[in-house]
């Protein structure tokens, strides 16, 4: 400000026919530090609405008339249909989908690292639990996630064993059944997932239902591809979070039965369910009506096996084709295993992600 106030006039060599009255002049000397501080203010005041506008709204619901270009973006996701998003993202007929809610982020790119590696990330398609994550995804991978109303509660989806997780995952079936009315194919995956070979060549025949088992006992490397038989409960242990579908009346049927059992025997305190069980129903209650396809062990071994006898590891090893991080809860905890175990990609490898370093 110094700088005006005691700056020497400068001379017009021209004389000014209409010379300024003494207060004009006083005034004119003032105009301009005053409008340069204004326009400072100006724009540092247009540039913070700018990222409140453009950052925070969009993840809260903006208000169209005070940001009409990110609100018709959210809308157009909001509406956004499952019909839609799977004629976009199928090949070959074939869609690859898992179900993710914000928390596992973090799980959800790991996962895509490794589908990217094996050149199937194009058909991958995320059903969003929640709009954070719809709109996250889509930011970043335009039409790859879509949101199936209504969305539950993304605070609750994440603890095992609660309700919350419960009615996360008992939406599963429902949106894998919508998918095969519409005609494709479709792979089901957990994101706690890590693809190490393509799975699709051990996808042999043609059959309705292709599963692993969540059985941690060692099989022979030549086992039935048949169901297993009932374990003590009086069903199997098949493993909900790694399903292949074909579009036909068998693997349908499972679907809608794996919905019945669902609804006979909701969550409760005193009985804490998942999905997993009423799966295991659907599949022993339709088995004579179902061709049915049990993936080999070997290629698709749970985790109570891959990351607790390194033994068979080392036996099996250059067999594995998708690694399964269950038999343990906790985010912090599957973590430090993938960690442990150089499973855990997204650290050095985000790059590789549709989604990049998130």
């Amino acid at each position: 400000m110094s700088q005006w106030l005691h700056q020497r006039p400068l001379h017009n060599p021209l004389p000014n026919p209409y010379p300024l009255s003494p207060r004009n002049s006083m005034t004119f000397q003032f105009q301009r530090p005053m409008l340069l501080v204004l326009n400072r203010t100006t724009l540092l005041v247009l540039l913070s609405l700018l990222v409140v506008l453009g950052v925070i709204l969009p993840w809260t619901g903006t208000p169209g008339f005070m940001f009409p270009n990110a609100t018709s973006s959210l809308a157009k996701w909001r509406d956004y249909t499952l019909s839609q998003a799977a004629s976009f993202v199928a090949k070959n007929g074939t869609i690859i989908v898992c179900a993710v809610s914000q928390p596992y982020l973090p799980f959800l790119n790991n996962w895509l690292i490794s589908i990217s590696r094996q050149k199937h990330q194009d058909q991958v398609l995320v059903i969003a639990e929640d709009y954070a994550t719809l709109y996250k995804v889509n930011g970043r991978w335009p039409g790859h996630a879509v949101l199936v109303p209504p969305a539950p509660d993304s605070q609750t989806a994440h603890k095992f064993g609660s309700q919350g997780f419960f009615n996360f995952t008992s939406r599963r079936p429902c949106h894998l059944l919508h998918i095969l009315e519409l005609g494709y194919n479709v792979m089901y995956n957990d994101v706690d997932m890590v693809w190490l070979k393509d799975p699709f060549p051990y996808l042999q025949g043609d059959h309705d239902v292709y599963f692993t088992d969540d059985m941690a006992a060692v099989k022979p490397l030549d086992h039935s591809h048949d169901l297993p038989p009932p374990g003590k409960k009086g069903r199997t242990y098949i493993c909900s979070c790694m399903i292949y579908l074909r579009p036909t009346d068998g693997a349908k049927l499972v679907m809608k039965k794996w919905i019945e059992e669902l609804q006979a025997e909701p969550w409760s305190k005193a009985k804490k369910a998942n999905d997993q069980p009423a799966f295991n129903w659907a599949l022993n209650k339709t088995a004579g009506q179902v061709d049915l396809y049990l993936l080999p062990q070997s290629a698709f071994p749970t985790g109570g096996l891959y990351f607790k006898n390194q033994t068979w590891v080392e036996e099996t090893k250059g067999k594995h084709v998708i690694i399964h991080n269950n038999y343990i809860t906790g985010f912090e905890k599957k973590i430090k295993r993938f960690r442990d175990f150089g499973l855990w990609l997204v650290d050095d490898h985000a790059v590789e992600s549709p989604l990049g370093k998130l």
